[in-house]
């Protein structure tokens, strides 16, 4: 395999409203490049250099690469892309399906991001997020966050308490309005709010371009010297002889460290490395209304917002397609992900627009098409962030279904979790241990 030069950086283009036929056209280039460095590689294989990008040791001959991903998710992509930032072509991604599919968490045109979180730990850490995107853009020559505002609208008496944001958001020194309903309609007349309801209003939040996100990673990634290869499922993982051996598409791999980022096949790879904790793989959906008035949502003119109640709803302005996107969130059926089904609820279709036409009644219009996606969640709703117990050189990550807006920033941890063997964010919260992690019927709370 020769060395790759990294691409030529491109001028950052304004963002126009993306298209499912720009997005496939992303997805064939990624594919392209995948299958030509798998015939590079398979022709050639040049000895490995004296040292990495980060200055590390020779590679022992009966090591193919010295860190292997497995998932080519959100979270897996990135951590293939900061990877490969520094070790180049020691680098390794797999992804049982093609690039770029639509069996699991990270894919559509659109996640928010946001730094209005319910904790300094993850107020801080979207901070790093922001700039781990920008990194990327700048690396890849192209926009993955559009900046919109963010909007958290709640009752006063609600289950999620805005307070625990506010005052997060003052610990970390984030800047933020408090409104009342009264304002949130003056400066946004699409709501239809009552004394009752109130907000907070942050400007920093916006929409993480999903499946760009995901396509820039994986470019970047292979531009960097990293070798990607897809529909290869994983057959066995096992640690031999201080080194990990992963068996995929008929062959064996071996590596020094091993990033597992599979989401909702994540109870599978756990359970091969002799581990289990309780998680709840869900099917989730979004729907696409097309909104007799466009304009009003309009990215420039509505933010993405967050209804903070049980049952919680959120949406985005216009982006991605000709009409308004809107879901509700942790409220899908658990299923798994070798058997869920991909038909919308019709219940599920009805509730979002219920939820429209009573608080953004403008915004309801023809539903343009449902779609859904997984959540592989925790029983608190924190990620997983960590080493596997008893197997150092393995470690995971666990989205918790919120984790997109951070899939650069996890990638880049993990990839210093690797390299370094430590970060500098603070990712205690995110042990695979913790209490509750241990029990075996944990109470649980998605709504925080």
């Amino acid at each position: 395999m020769t060395r790759r030069q990294p691409a030529k950086k491109r001028p950052v283009r304004k963002v126009a409203a993306t298209t499912r036929t720009a997005e496939k056209a992303v997805k064939k280039s990624v594919q392209k490049s995948v299958q030509k460095s798998a015939r590079k590689s398979a022709k050639h294989r040049p000895p490995s250099p004296k040292g990495t990008a980060s200055g590390g040791p020779q590679r022992p001959p009966n090591r193919d690469y010295r860190y292997i991903v497995l998932g080519l998710g959100g979270l897996g992509s990135g951590a293939a892309y900061w990877l490969s930032c520094r070790a180049g072509r020691e680098v390794l991604g797999i992804e049982q399906f093609e690039l770029g599919h639509v069996r699991g968490e990270s894919q559509d045109h659109s996640r928010i991001i946001r730094l209005s979180y319910h904790t300094p730990s993850y107020v801080q850490l979207a901070k790093r997020a922001y700039d781990a995107w920008a990194r990327l853009g700048a690396d890849a020559g192209e926009q993955v966050v559009l900046k919109t505002g963010g909007l958290d609208v709640a009752p006063r008496n609600a289950a999620i308490d805005l307070s625990t944001y506010t005052e997060s958001l003052t610990a970390c020194g984030v800047p933020y309005e408090a409104l009342d309903a009264d304002e949130i309609m003056r400066r946004w007349p699409q709501w239809h709010l009552k004394d009752q309801h109130h907000g907070i209003y942050q400007p920093e939040s916006g929409i993480a371009m999903a499946a760009r996100a995901n396509a820039a990673h994986q470019r970047m990634a292979l531009a960097h010297g990293a070798t990607l290869i897809e529909r290869t499922p994983v057959r066995s993982v096992r640690s031999v002889g201080g080194e990990v051996e992963v068996l995929a598409g008929g062959k064996r791999y071996r590596c020094e460290s091993l990033v597992v980022a599979a989401g909702p096949w994540s109870p599978i790879v756990l359970k091969r490395l002799g581990m289990r904790i309780p998680l709840e793989v869900t099917r989730e959906q979004v729907t696409y209304f097309r909104t007799p008035h466009p304009a009003s949502f309009a990215p420039e003119h509505f933010p993405i917002w967050i209804w903070m109640d049980d049952p919680s709803f959120y949406g985005f302005p216009i982006f991605g397609e000709a009409a308004v996107k809107a879901a509700r969130d942790a409220g899908g059926p658990a299923v798994t992900a070798d058997t869920r089904s991909f038909a919308p609820d019709p219940a599920q279709e009805r509730a979002v627009k219920r939820f429209l036409s009573r608080y953004l009644p403008d915004a309801v219009g023809p539903v343009l098409y449902t779609k859904t996606c997984l959540y592989t969640l925790t029983p608190d709703r924190d990620f997983v962030i960590d080493r596997v117990p008893g197997q150092p050189n393995i470690l995971v990550a666990i989205g918790a279904g919120h984790a997109f807006k951070f899939a650069s920033v996890i990638g880049r941890i993990l990839s210093e979790l690797a390299i370094d063997g430590s970060t500098p964010s603070d990712i205690s919260p995110f042990t695979i241990n913790r209490p509750i992690l241990r029990m075996k019927n944990p109470p649980k709370n998605y709504m925080q």
